[in-house]
């Protein structure tokens, strides 16, 4: 029964947070060690969640999808946008690939992921206060270079603690993309580099994927799927009318917590 409600809860945080700004490796992290619930059974499990918060976006935009995919060969507006998104996708398919094992081996740790949450916090502020009026509304609208500057963007994401989406969103809005156009393009964009990432993962922890987890590792599927597709909806609602400041403030207040764990003697491991 433990098992079920620490797969339930671990769902629901990597569902809650994937897409949004706040960095699901630390809340991960946070989470695992609350319910006693790390090391290599526990990184098997996350890759299993990571795949359920992918497919809850391409769920929600199974439509848009599909018309593209339609449309790649003889759809001018179609084949464009997926170019677009090969453009955003290569910058950190390169990197991560070339660096993967080092960043695993050396960067997840306190000083990075806090210095990253509160880092990432300041950055969204100062952005949401400078960034140039929208020029881009809707996700059809971004060019090559645009993509290309996103992508750049999200490479600052390989640093534990930053948030993918995070880096998307607000490198978006600095070449002029508007929130909701920003944070979609966002959730389309992680699909090939979740998919990516996450593949490349589980091939490579293969090893520490056991029948006997298949319960707890289908429910935390489930539960990472069901929560990120009421989020997704509910952020684009969200950025539509406000802006990510209070994820800013959220990210610092996270950090400033961490630290006091560590100083209260807690022990961090990933």
């Amino acid at each position: 029964m433990h098992d079920i409600i620490t797969a339930i809860i671990l769902g629901l945080v990597e569902g809650a947070t994937e897409f949004l700004p706040v960095s699901s490796t630390g809340h991960l992290i946070l989470a695992g060690h609350a319910l006693g619930f790390v090391g290599p059974r526990a990184d098997a499990f996350e890759i299993i969640i990571q795949l359920g918060a992918i497919l809850a976006v391409v769920w929600l935009y199974r439509g848009l999808l599909w018309r593209v995919a339609r449309g790649a060969v003889t759809v001018a507006e179609s084949r464009r946008f997926v170019v677009v998104l090969f453009v955003a996708f290569l910058p950190a398919a390169i990197v991560g690939l070339l660096t993967h094992h080092w960043i695993t081996a050396h960067l997840f740790t306190p000083p990075v992921v806090i210095g990253a949450l509160i880092a990432g916090g300041v950055a969204i502020l100062a952005i949401e206060r400078l960034r140039p009026a929208p020029r881009f509304e809707t996700v059809m609208q971004i060019g090559y270079r645009t993509a290309l500057w996103i992508g750049l963007a999200q490479l600052c994401s390989l640093i534990p603690g930053v948030s993918r989406s995070g880096a998307t969103i607000m490198g978006a809005l600095v070449v002029g993309v508007a929130r909701p156009a920003a944070a979609e393009f966002s959730f389309l964009l992680a699909i090939p580099v979740m998919v990516a990432a996450t593949g490349l993962e589980l091939w490579e922890n293969r090893q520490l994927l056991a029948g006997s987890d298949a319960l707890i590792f289908a429910i935390g599927f489930a539960v990472a799927f069901a929560s990120a597709l009421v989020v997704v909806r509910w952020l684009v609602r969200f950025v539509s009318h406000r802006s990510f400041e209070v994820f800013a403030w959220y990210r610092i207040g996270f950090g400033l917590a961490l630290v006091a764990l560590l100083a209260t003697g807690w022990s961090w491991t990933k």
